[in-house]
């Protein structure tokens, strides 16, 4: 970074081709927009460089939601992202170009307000309303410091490293639930569609996404036999298929993604805990030339 901060220090004056930030104002975006979605398949998406073997790509999500109850049917959803991604930049004078390292860090958050409508005595349906607010810095927002007023101003984001963002939209689900003393049976089909504008960020850039993505979760959970803090200890095996649909389709070279997972789950419910259940997850992810594999963790309150 000290060498790359001494050559851009330079007499000359360096500038982006035209659109070259906007566009890479908007892949960001994009980019954010697999973070704004509650969605188990692209919580935990990491991609290296084939050539240099560098991290171009790292997310990890928290996400949780649930009902209040069945007389107050009110759904409540929220998750919270990170990811640092690694776009190219190349910054030109006359004839020459370079390539100048320019890393960004994504935090982004979302919130759902739904309400429950019961189809069947095991199925709702399930409208929400999503708001998300996201903020992205740039590694070499540190050039603000000791840059010149030789730079071009298509430098101005760099230099600054900020970028704001907001969304709002909706999602519809089907939730099948079902309980019984052998086994447990939960089934999601979802739709989401959340627009991220940009907003109170650097006059050199301004951007916008579309996170819409469509998916099925299923999850069986039974007894193993075996007795931990004195609740039956179960075994987890669960499947997932995530569509993209927006602008996350083809960001990322797929436009879809499957997940199995097979794990246990400890029921501490017989203590005075707050939490009650805690599954550990193994996951293989695979999709259109991309596979890879996770470790899960969950809890219930």
């Amino acid at each position: 970074l000290c060498a790359s901060l001494c050559s851009f220090v330079a007499q000359a004056q360096w500038s982006l081709p035209g659109n070259q930030l906007k566009k890479s104002t908007d892949q960001v975006l994009s980019m954010m927009a697999f973070s704004v979605v509650p969605d188990i398949t692209s919580s935990f998406l990491s991609f290296n460089d084939g050539n240099s073997g560098t991290n171009r790509l790292f997310m990890t999500q928290f996400a949780g939601g649930d009902t209040i109850s069945k007389n107050t049917p009110l759904y409540l959803e929220g998750s919270i992202a990170f990811m640092r991604f690694d776009p190219t930049f190349v910054e030109t004078m006359g004839q020459d170009s370079r390539s100048v390292p320019a890393r960004w860090n994504s935090l982004a958050g979302t919130g759902g307000i739904g309400w429950d409508f019961p189809i069947t005595e095991n199925l709702v349906f399930r409208p929400i309303f999503n708001f998300s607010l996201g903020h992205v810095e740039s590694d070499l927002s540190v050039l603000g410091r000791v840059a010149d007023s030789k730079f071009d101003p298509s430098f101005d984001f760099l230099k600054n490293g900020r970028l704001n963002a907001y969304g709002l939209g909706g999602s519809l689900m089907l939730d099948y639930t079902l309980v019984k003393p052998q086994y447990e049976v939960d089934i999601e089909l979802r739709y989401t569609n959340i627009k991220l504008q940009s907003f109170d960020s650097s006059a050199a850039v301004s951007g916008t996404a579309s996170a819409e993505a469509a998916g099925i979760y299923a999850r069986y959970r039974a007894p193993t036999g075996l007795t931990v803090m004195d609740r039956p200890l179960r075994y987890v095996l669960e499947a997932a298929n995530t569509v993209y649909l927006g602008d996350q389709r083809n960001a990322l070279g797929f436009n879809n993604l499957s997940s199995v997972g097979a794990g246990i789950e400890f029921d501490s419910s017989q203590y005075d805990v707050f939490v009650t259940r805690t599954r550990l997850v193994a996951r293989y992810a695979f999709g259109q030339n991309v596979q890879g594999f996770a470790i899960g963790m969950a809890v219930s309150f």
